[in-house]
Order: C-alpha cells, then sequence, then structure tokens
C-alpha cells in the first residue's frame, strides 16, 4: 500500500505538474466498510486513494472499541476491532490504496464532464470519476466536560483521548465517565504494571453504569482493596496552583456537599460525538442526517457518488458492519461503468477466476 504523508495546506498533495489527482475512485472514510471497498473496486480493477479525517485506519472500531470483541463477522467466530482492520489491510495489499489521512474532504463539486472535484482540509486535491462516501456516522469528536477554566489545559492536564499511556505512569489521576472506555482506563492504570498510576479516582454522576457488568465488578473489588477510588458527583469548578498548572477540582456529590479532588491528570470520557461536518452541504438528499441511496447499486441522489456503510439509509438498513460489507459490493458494480464505459462488467468469482487470481497474487488451484 502507498501510504501518503498528510502535507501541511502550504504544499498540497497534487499530481505531475501542480494538477490535482486523477483518480477512479476516491473513499472518503477508512473505517472497516471504506477499507472492504478498496477490496471491491480492487477485484473489477478500479484502484483507490482514501481519505480519513483520523490520523489512523480503522475508523469506529479502532477509536472506540479496538480492544471489544466483535462476534458478527461471517465466518470470524470473534474479532476486536484492531484485528478486524489488521486483516482488511492484509486482504487489500494487492490493490494498492493510496491513503490521506488526517484530513477531511471539504470541498465537492461537479465538472461538466462528469467527473468530480473534491479538495481537502490538508490542501490534496482530486478530479475522481466516482466517490464513496463510508464516513461511518461522520467524524467524531470528544464532548467535552464543561467547566469554566478547564480547557486551558486541554492536551496538558486534561485529556479526552489516550494515545500514550505511558504519559499516566505515577500519576495522580481522575477519570470520569460511567462507560466502557472510563471503566477500561481506570482499571488499566490501576493495575498495568507498565503504567500504573500512582493513584486513579473513577468519578461518575450517579453509582450506575453503561459500562460492561464485569468491569464494574472489578473496579468495586479494587477500591475494596484499596487499590483505586470511586466517587459519585460532578466536577463543578477547578483549582489552579500558583504554578498555573491544574492542581485540582471539585466535584459536588449527591448529598449536595463540593470537596476538593486533587489530581496531576484528568481524563473525561463523555463518549463521542458525530458530526456530519462538510457532507451536509454536499447537495445529497438527506433523510436524519444520513444520506439516501438506492438499493441496487446505494448510488445517492447524484450520480456517481455512492455511500455505504452507516452514512447511509433506505427501507430495511440495519447499522452492521456485514451489511457495509454487502453495500460495497454492489456499489463497486454500480461504479465501474462510469470508470468504463465501453467495457461489459462480468460477475467472477474469486474461487475460480484466473483474473482475480492474478490480481490478488495467488495461484490459480487446479480442481479434479
Amino acid at each position: 500500500m502507498d501510504m501518503q504523508t498528510a502535507l501541511p495546506p502550504s504544499q498540497p498533495a497534487l499530481g505531475a505538474g501542480g494538477a490535482p489527482i486523477e483518480a477512479d475512485a476516491v473513499i472518503v472514510g477508512a473505517g472497516p466498510v471504506g477499507l472492504f471497498q478498496v477490496f471491491e473496486l480492487g477485484l473489477l480493477d478500479i484502484k483507490a486513494h482514501v481519505v480519513d479525517s483520523l490520523p489512523h485506519l480503522g475508523g469506529q472500531c479502532i477509536e472506540l472499541y479496538p480492544d471489544k470483541p466483535i462476534y458478527d463477522i461471517p465466518a470470524v467466530p470473534v474479532c476486536t476491532g484492531q484485528e478486524l482492520t489488521d486483516n482488511l489491510l492484509k486482504q487489500i495489499e494487492p490493490f494498492h490504496p493510496t491513503f490521506h489521512l488526517g484530513q477531511d474532504v471539504v470541498e465537492l463539486g461537479r465538472r461538466d464532464d462528469g467527473r468530480f472535484d473534491l479538495a481537502t482540509s490538508r490542501g490534496t486535491r482530486f478530479v475522481a470519476r466516482t466517490v464513496f462516501i463510508a464516513a461511518g456516522v461522520g467524524s467524531f469528536q470528544p464532548r467535552t466536560l464543561k467547566v469554566d477554566g478547564l480547557d486551558a489545559f486541554d492536551g496538558t492536564q486534561l485529556f479526552y483521548r489516550v494515545k500514550d499511556p505511558l504519559l499516566f505512569k505515577d500519576r495522580n489521576l481522575v477519570v470520569v465517565g460511567g462507560g466502557d472506555s472510563a471503566l477500561d482506563w481506570a482499571l488499566h492504570f490501576a493495575t498495568h504494571a507498565e503504567h500504573r498510576a500512582e493513584s486513579v479516582t473513577l468519578l461518575h454522576r450517579r453509582d450506575g453504569f453503561r459500562a460492561a457488568p464485569a468491569s464494574v465488578a472489578r473496579m468495586h473489588a479494587l477500591c475494596e482493596r484499596l487499590e483505586m477510588q470511586f466517587l459519585v458527583g460532578q466536577i463543578t469548578a477547578c483549582e489552579v496552583g500558583g504554578d498555573g498548572r491544574l492542581a485540582g477540582v471539585k466535584v459536588t456529590g449527591g448529598d449536595g456537599v463540593t470537596r476538593r479532588l486533587p489530581l496531576d491528570m484528568l481524563l473525561v470520557f463523555f463518549g463521542l460525538s458525530p458530526k456530519l461536518g462538510p457532507i451536509a452541504d454536499w447537495g445529497l438528499a438527506l433523510e436524519r442526517r444520513q444520506l439516501v441511496v438506492d438499493t441496487e447499486k446505494f448510488e445517492t441522489s447524484v450520480p456517481g457518488i455512492f455511500a455505504v456503510g452507516d452514512i447511509n439509509t433506505y427501507p430495511g438498513k440495519k447499522k452492521l458492519i456485514l451489511s457495509g460489507f454487502h453495500e460495497a459490493a454492489l456499489a463497486a458494480f454500480g461504479a465501474a461503468p462510469y470508470v468504463f464505459p465501453e467495457k461489459k462488467i462480468h460477475l467472477q468469482y474469486t474461487t475460480t477466476s484466473p483474473k482475480l487470481h492474478k490480481a490478488l497474487g495467488v495461484d490459480t488451484p487446479v480442481f479434479d
């Protein structure tokens, strides 16, 4: 695979001579469905460029549940989000997609010749024959903690995601939230030898949790052994020390009493809020902030633009990864006439087709 590094706006990624990159297909979104779209297009000799706002591949699977088990992928009894992503990347290797990460598609327009102009937030420009929107439910932004003065510490002592667990080692941590992410990271920093914090306090507005019951039981067991602490309450103010650093927060409990809670680092997990973003302004038919498609080709209201996965809607739509895989297959066949208008597209099977075996880099099996 060709990994194209995101460039600053002053150095846009362009084709030869400064022209936009010419592409048969541009896929917006590098989650599981977007990655499988690469595969289905590759089987039809259509090379894809993939754009994603995240700095890594895998989309929602990696952002929300990289280590959580997934049980409904056909022929795969169980895998994690990370394993699913890794296997999809291995599957699409023969088709050499180009990835443009850490950037959003901010402009989309149609040319007189039927092709599409696209521009990203990092200055990358494309002219594409077809566009596939596989953006899940949009780009994810963390739900923030609304406390006066707290934003000043975002990225230094206040965090909404854990990118480097070593940053929290030997620190006094307050973890806020009642979902899986909050419980998982609180347990991790309380028990993981390599990343163990000096102290861990889990703070939630109530004593009921959305997290897995096993995680909740484990948290209570650690609290009983004084290996971590759990408090019910909400942060109402922050305290800044003489050195200008965040020294603690004030927590108001269910009893109405406000207590001071000292800390070194504050981790907040209120979940991620999906934002449809520029897609809402592209002139595509929408229904409840989802793209309306047909069920023959999963084409949007604009010919040549397809939508697959959680971003689309149609009668009977089910937001499942396996449904997105099915949609990607039909969308690829729907796109082929735009890329190869003079070519008749035949259905071929990866089991028996020498042409597909060559594309996949495998030997053609001989059957008795």
